[in-house]
Parts: C-alpha cells; sequence; structure tokens
C-alpha cells in the first residue's frame, strides 16, 4: 500500500490550496481508503427526502451535489493516470456548473449514487495503489497550471473533504 504524502504548495496551481489544505492526514490513500468504507455508511443513513434537498435557491440539490464529486473523482483520477504514463498533453479544465444539466438526477436513487461512488473509489484505490514513487512525484499540466500525480490525490481527497463537509453543516444541519 503506497503511501502518499503531503504535495509541495509549488506541485499544484494556488486554487487548488481550498481542496489540498483540507487534507489534515499526512497520507492521502490511508485516507481514501477511509473514506471507501466511511462515505458510503453515512450517505446510506440519510433519509431519502432529503436527497432532492436545495439549502438555498439556486444551489445544488443533494443527488447533484454528489454526482458533483463523482464527476470530479473520476476527472482528477484521469489527469493521474495519463500523468503519471508520462503523458505530456496539456489536460482542459472542465466547467463543473455545465454538467448539471446532464445529470438526470430524476432518474437516481439514493442507492445507486452510492453505488457508482463505490465503483469509482475502487477504481481511485487501485489506479494509486499501483503508483510507484516516481509515478506519484511526475507532473504535467491541467486547467492550465503544472500539477504532480500526488497532488491529485490530495485534491480527490480534500474536494471529498469539502462536500461532505457542506453536506454535514448545509444539507443535514
Amino acid at each position: 500500500m503506497p503511501i502518499i504524502t503531503q504535495p509541495a504548495p509549488t506541485e499544484y496551481a494556488p486554487f487548488f490550496n481550498t481542496y489540498v489544505s483540507k487534507v489534515d492526514d499526512p497520507d492521502a490513500f490511508a485516507l481514501m481508503e477511509r473514506a471507501a468504507v466511511e462515505t458510503p455508511a453515512f450517505l446510506d443513513g440519510i433519509p431519502h427526502e432529503k436527497w432532492e434537498y436545495r439549502y438555498a435557491p439556486g444551489k445544488w440539490s443533494l443527488k447533484e451535489s454528489l454526482i458533483h464529486m463523482l464527476d470530479t473523482e473520476r476527472i482528477f483520477s484521469y489527469r493521474a493516470l495519463r500523468i503519471a504514463r508520462n503523458d505530456k498533453t496539456p489536460l482542459p479544465g472542465f466547467e463543473q456548473d455545465d454538467y448539471i444539466p446532464f445529470y438526470n438526477t430524476d432518474q437516481r436513487s439514493p442507492e445507486s449514487i452510492i453505488d457508482e461512488y463505490n465503483h469509482i473509489r475502487a477504481a481511485t484505490l487501485h489506479l494509486f495503489r499501483y503508483l510507484t514513487p516516481e509515478d506519484l512525484n511526475r507532473s504535467g499540466t491541467a486547467s492550465g497550471g503544472s500539477i504532480t500525480v500526488r497532488a491529485l490525490a490530495y485534491l480527490i481527497t480534500g474536494h471529498e473533504i469539502h462536500h461532505m463537509r457542506l453536506i454535514r453543516e448545509r444539507y443535514l444541519g
């Protein structure tokens, strides 16, 4: 099992510090493994009527927030794969709000979203489990800035921490 240590601020664009700074554990991989158990258990306990809730007009529903979290993990993992394999092609950013109308949340049950989380997280863990220290230190370009594979592990973890806090405080609080 790899230990994925905290990246230096030079390993990612300043914008991403919002997420990296939320990770207070010295090993992002261990946190991802814990979340693979804790997050589905937490989500399974949320009453069904809360999944459509929006804490303010114009804000995402709980379903939308979670699907956004899943899409972002997919995108960050894809970036990690490309960079770990030494692909030097600059990877574009994405506009998260443009994705929302295509989430088809009316067709999604809470169980299907939890199941999707389980599959995506398993794939993410599998990817990072077999990366070497050299792979983790490799850098590439994404969203117009330089980033390392290690930093992407912290972005995945910090992004989930960010959204789980929002869910606890604003959707369920």
